[in-house]
């Protein structure tokens, strides 16, 4: 294992360099005293080969110059995304009225984020059920958090909150209010009243058809008036 520190407040870097074997330490690389450390006996044969003080300069050189200069610049390059902070938009969701509320967060970068119940501004961990962190399409990142109500009076409901904490951004919080709450009911609800209109338009609409059919008819066995027959027009002649 390899690699540097860079610590941009104070500027200082660090490098590091380190062997192990079988899951314990093997060799390592102090770069303060310009030589390698045998953590096993086993080990003392190659750093005595390794202890060339010109390949340590260079690995000196490497981990407190070169590889910080890279590490800054891969900051750099991905600061853009790496410091990047998208707030989610909160929902509460409820299948039925007597079903579990969820609070769902999505929407939100990076996903180093938090969500959670608290009643009376204290986090509650009883009938809560946390989900896991997912990926949405377009690179952000949603979550839930459902939490039981069912033994709870409904006149306790506005002492509960959902809160969601993103890192380095303010928390939001929802209120439980169930005006703000989206179900299945209201749609079964909008559901009966839609269907029993579409029906009577399509009466409606039948009613209409067989009436004008009827019509036609009526009007194709009738005879023609006098006025509209041509001999009886014929007969209505003045003679000279």
């Amino acid at each position: 294992m390899y690699g540097c520190e860079w610590d941009d407040e104070t500027g200082k870097a660090k490098g590091y360099d380190q062997y192990g074997y079988d899951g314990e330490d093997f060799l390592t690389l102090n770069l303060e005293t310009e030589s390698w450390i045998a953590s096993k006996q086993q080990a003392f044969i190659t750093k005595t080969r390794w202890d060339d003080k010109a390949q340590i300069a260079f690995y000196e050189n490497y981990y407190t110059t070169a590889c910080p200069e890279w590490l800054k610049k891969y900051v750099n390059y991905g600061r853009s995304s790496l410091m990047k902070t998208e707030l989610p938009s909160v929902s509460l969701l409820q299948k039925t009225s007597s079903s579990s509320v969820t609070c769902h967060a999505t929407g939100f970068y990076p996903n180093r984020a938090e969500m959670f119940w608290r009643k009376d501004g204290e986090e509650i961990h009883d009938g809560v059920l946390k989900g896991e962190i997912v990926p949405n399409n377009d690179g952000t990142f949603q979550m839930t958090v459902d939490i039981d109500l069912s033994s709870a009076p409904s006149e306790d409901w506005t002492k509960y909150e959902c809160v969601f904490q993103l890192s380095g951004e303010k928390d939001l919080f929802t209120k439980l209010e169930k005006a703000k709450i989206r179900n299945n009911d209201v749609n079964v609800s909008s559901t009966t009243m839609i269907i029993p209109i579409i029906v009577a338009v399509v009466v409606l609409a039948a009613i209409a058809v067989i009436g004008f059919v009827l019509y036609k008819k009526k009007n194709a066995k009738r005879p023609p008036s006098p006025v509209e027959n041509p001999e009886v027009q014929q007969q209505m002649l003045p003679t000279a």
